[in-house]
């Protein structure tokens, strides 16, 4: 219950609108009204294989699953096997095929 204009809320509101946009779950950094609409599907879409899929990585999210799995798959230097490891922004651009993965070579 803090006045609007109280500075601790104002660096709070602005480190939770800046952690949400860098999770992937507000399209702006800007806009706190979008911290309302953040719901468990925001979450469910910024997971390991949905973020395959999208990048094209897989076919279908079974498939990119069973590659999860199956170790197959990394996120910058770390091989990740479990499936709802969440994807950030930034690290949205380091998911890759593990060295050792046949799909890499294939």
């Amino acid at each position: 219950e803090l006045p609007p204009n109280d500075e601790l809320r104002i660096q709070l509101t602005e480190q939770l609108m800046r952690k949400l946009y860098n999770m992937g779950l507000m399209p702006l950094e800007n806009s706190l009204a979008g911290v309302e609409k953040i719901n468990a599907s925001s979450f469910c879409k910024r997971r390991l294989p949905v973020v395959m899929v999208r990048l094209h990585m897989a076919n279908n999210l079974e498939q990119a699953n069973n590659l999860v799995k199956q170790g197959h798959v990394r996120v910058g230097v770390d091989l990740i096997s479990d499936p709802a490891f969440l994807v950030t922004r930034e690290m949205e651009d380091y998911v890759t095929w593990v060295d050792t993965s046949k799909i890499k070579q294939h």
